[in-house]
């Protein structure tokens, strides 16, 4: 079948939608119309060669849409069966899935492959094969993807705000309440208030944080952290270390999670400056994987028992704990509605990267026409 898909053909380029040529599902795999998709700033960093991929390559790894046909093998979906996309697969045999670590499945050290799990491709332009993002590509009106990398969810929850729940708002919401291992009662710093900061501050939120920080360079998006449950915000560093030592008399912050856009080595020196003795700083934004540049005081992991974690799509099982974030979704309590401040088609999709990055946006979603 053809359908449109947004293309980048090589690094710094523009995407560029395209007619492209899409195979049938093969064993495990299954046919999605992808009803709508999350614009992250991980396929941005695709596209800088931060996060190097082969290319051509259609992005996009925060979809949602509805399952069209099922291949051979294929045991738990159905067609018209609706469904969200986890950026990683969660196969629920290997050591990391069953041992309920199913963010670090064994399968997603193929993520960066660009083929299928069977090392083959589904999408061509003519005789150019054409890789996926992270087994997904999302920008496109259609997908054939691993039964393993799709989570059934309940008809009635609308897919242009459950596509979000496939990478951002879990891996923020995990950020906070698995690894940082939010108390009721903490004092918890968010740095940086994009998709993953948002899911991060209302992670926060829903663990019973006393109080929390935002931090964000662009001074407009006070009201919206506001609304997802900050209650502090400041456009610095300094601000809010300052702010921090305030509100704690001295003690400062139980963690601060990192979810800046674009991780630079010595944000973390000042991120371990705002958390407390023993505190946590959970390191959730991608650094270029060239970047080795940070400088540590190692003797504050020792004198002072200070702590920095990685975070993998926040440690979330994604089977588990999507619906979960749907459900919360559903009863008000996760603010899915209120992070989408525009609404894109595939077309205007460097515009609405332009949009990000200036700041502009909360979260985009590219709306897709069938």
């Amino acid at each position: 079948m053809k359908m449109d898909a947004a293309v980048l053909w090589e690094v710094n380029g523009d995407w560029t939608v395209e007619e492209v040529d899409l195979d049938p599902p093969q064993d495990g795999e299954v046919l999605v119309s992808f009803e709508a998709t999350g614009l992250c700033h991980s396929d941005h960093h695709g596209r800088t060669g931060d996060f190097p991929g082969p290319m051509p390559v259609i992005g996009g790894h925060e979809g949602a849409g509805i399952v069209q046909e099922v291949g051979p093998g294929v045991r738990d979906l159905k067609p018209g069966d609706h469904v969200v996309a986890s950026f990683l697969p969660a196969c629920g045999r290997c050591r990391w899935c069953a041992s309920g670590r199913q963010n670090l499945c064994d399968l997603g050290a193929l993520i960066l492959n660009g083929t299928q799990l069977d090392g083959t491709y589904r999408r061509h332009i003519g005789d150019v094969d054409v890789n996926v993002a992270l087994l997904l590509g999302t920008f496109a009106q259609y997908g054939v993807v691993s039964e393993a990398s799709v989570v059934k969810i309940d008809d009635d929850l609308p897919l242009s705000r459950a596509c979000l729940i496939g990478c951002g708002v879990t891996t923020g919401w995990g950020s906070a309440v698995n690894t940082a291992d939010v108390r009721p009662g903490d004092t918890v710093v968010v740095i940086g208030l994009g998709g993953v900061g948002s899911g991060a501050v209302q992670g926060a939120r829903l663990a019973g944080a006393e109080r929390i920080v935002v931090v964000d360079i662009v001074a407009d998006k006070r009201e919206k952290a506001h609304e997802f449950g900050a209650t502090h915000f400041a456009t610095s560093m300094a601000e809010a270390t300052a702010l921090v030592a305030d509100l704690t008399k001295g003690v400062m912050a139980d963690s601060a999670i990192l979810t800046v856009g674009l991780v630079e080595g010595p944000m973390i020196g000042e991120a371990l400056d705002i958390i407390r003795k023993g505190g946590a700083v959970v390191l959730t934004g991608i650094a270029a994987m060239a970047d080795v540049t940070p400088t540590l005081p190692m003797a504050m992991f020792t004198l002072f028992q200070k702590r920095l974690l990685g975070s993998l799509y926040g440690e979330a099982n994604p089977r588990a704990d999507i619906p979960r974030l749907l459900s919360l979704y559903r009863s008000g309590q996760l603010l899915l509605d209120e992070t989408v401040t525009h609404e894109y088609k595939l077309g205007e999709i460097n515009e609405a990267y332009d949009d990000m990055l200036a700041g502009r946006i909360i979260r985009g979603v590219v709306v897709h026409d069938h």
